[in-house]
């Protein structure tokens, strides 16, 4: 842990960080945010290519990566127990690392959030030509128009991004209830879909399980780890919330159950109901599913839900990386105007600067429509990683803090700390190993980790010369 002297430098720089922020967002928006962030465009967009690639195996991957994850989440909420912050991870790698952790753990943060908003806004544009009479529209400019939107929104205020995440969450958790539905319905009473029957035949029928077998469906542990990447938005949230100690355990809680249902039971479903092959990439499988089913317009309906997904997404990359540049601005790990804020207590400066990189996405939309989706998807899995590991070892350190008697106990444990701590490193390392034989895409992005490592030692050298000057 940091020394005494450092300690104490870190709890000033936790009440700066918190200086200026209206605690606007409320019980209903912070639960939904927490829904928001494990559903989200992985699910509806990404896990077409994926049931193509893997088949019903996706399922089992589903919930290997989701039981991670939710080792991650409750890791996150004991640091938030501890002390909430609008800098999260940042604030607390900084108290229990250093600055020069909380330099790396903010910037990869950053590259985590900037790739997924270009795979956000990609998604924008490949929803809106589901219907034709948009076919002739180039992809960039529905990826520009979506930006103008969500980046116009997140400048107003804390209260209404919050609004405007409830009810994107909203949408999406009831569109999925309704497919739950409809689907078990379906399955229940055996009626065929498309002149097909449904049922656990589709699976046994059509390759078992593991239909490429099961190098294939690891191979695709990058992309389910994309899919849960929004789930630390939580703790950015809390430090904004006027209850945190209150509606965050129950909030984080709840993450595990949605996680096995929307996501694992999903894709069971849709398995059953449709051979797997019938799922395309670049298609939503529930738009698939109900374009199957016949009936007139529900496709339709399901391509706004999935469409709001991806502005979901896009609506909480630019709020996390706002507080999150902030926060290395404060500490002396980034430029000092992404510390400011405007008259509305929204940091402004780290938002345009989120929107410019953005932009780049827009770019790429107009060079490389067709590629723009799987290329940024793996970028950002190693900005999630590099992220959740970070969060892991801060409550290594938070743990041995609490046992030593130097911190009071949180009353929100992570459960089975530390072994759970090592295997869900252990985990992410794996990840990143298969990323590798993952070529092209994945050996790239491995193989761009060394050029990560060196740009991110030369802009803390900048950063310490300016600092000492």
């Amino acid at each position: 842990m940091a020394t005494s002297s450092s300690a104490a430098d870190t709890a000033v720089h936790a009440e700066i960080s918190e200086e200026g922020y209206h605690k606007d967002l409320g019980r209903r928006q912070i639960q939904m945010i927490a829904i928001g962030g494990a559903i989200g465009t992985g699910l509806f967009l990404g896990a077409g290519a994926r049931l193509q690639l893997a088949g019903p195996a996706l399922a089992l991957i589903y919930m290997v990566c989701g039981a991670f994850s939710f080792m991650i989440l409750r890791a996150l909420g004991e640091l938030v127990m501890y002390r909430p912050t609008a800098g999260s991870f940042v604030s607390y790698a900084r108290e229990f690392l250093g600055e020069k952790w909380a330099y790396a753990a903010g910037w990869m943060s950053f590259l985590n959030w900037a790739m997924t908003g270009i795979v956000d806004i990609t998604a924008v544009a490949l929803y809106m030509h589901f219907w034709g009479v948009f076919a002739t529209v180039p992809q960039w400019v529905f990826a520009l128009i979506a930006l103008c939107i969500v980046g116009s929104m997140n400048l107003i205020g804390v209260k209404y991004f919050g609004e405007m995440e409830f009810w994107f969450s909203l949408i999406k958790v009831v569109a999925l209830a309704l497919f739950l539905i409809v689907a078990t319905l379906i399955l229940g009473s055996r009626m065929p879909i498309a002149g097909h029957a449904t049922g656990i035949g589709l699976i046994t029928q059509h390759g078992g399980l593991f239909p490429h077998g099961l190098i294939p469906a690891l191979m695709l542990l990058q992309g389910v780890v994309f899919a849960y990447s929004g789930i630390e938005l939580i703790g950015t949230a809390a430090g904004e919330c006027a209850d945190t100690r209150d509606i965050l355990p129950r909030a984080i809680n709840s993450v595990i159950w949605r996680i096995a249902l929307f996501y694992v039971g999903s894709v069971v479903l849709l398995v059953c109901l449709l051979p797997w092959s019938a799922y395309r990439a670049g298609t939503s499988p529930f738009v698939t599913f109900f374009q199957a089913l016949g009936i007139k317009g529900i496709d339709h309906a399901m391509n706004i839900v999935v469409l709001t997904a991806a502005l979901s997404s896009l609506n909480s990359g630019l709020y996390a990386t706002g507080r999150i540049l902030r926060a290395l601005a404060l500490g002396g790990s980034g430029p000092k105007p992404l510390a400011k804020l405007n008259r509305q207590s929204v940091p402004y400066v780290g938002i345009l600067t989120t929107v410019a990189i953005y932009l780049v996405g827009v770019g790429l939309n107009y060079l490389i429509p067709s590629r723009v989706f799987e290329m940024v998807l793996n970028m950002s899995a190693i900005g999630i990683i590099a992220t959740w590991m970070f969060i892991l070892i801060c409550q290594l350190r938070l743990r041995k803090a609490i046992n030593d008697g130097q911190i009071p106990p949180t009353g929100f444990p992570m459960p089975w700390a530390p072994v759970s701590n090592w295997a869900t490193l252990g985990f992410l390392a794996f990840v990143v190993v298969m990323m590798a034989f993952d070529y092209p895409e994945g050996t790239y992005t491995v193989a761009f980790i060394p050029l990560i490592v060196l740009i991110l030692v030369i802009g803390w050298r900048l950063l310490k010369r300016d600092r000492a000057a």
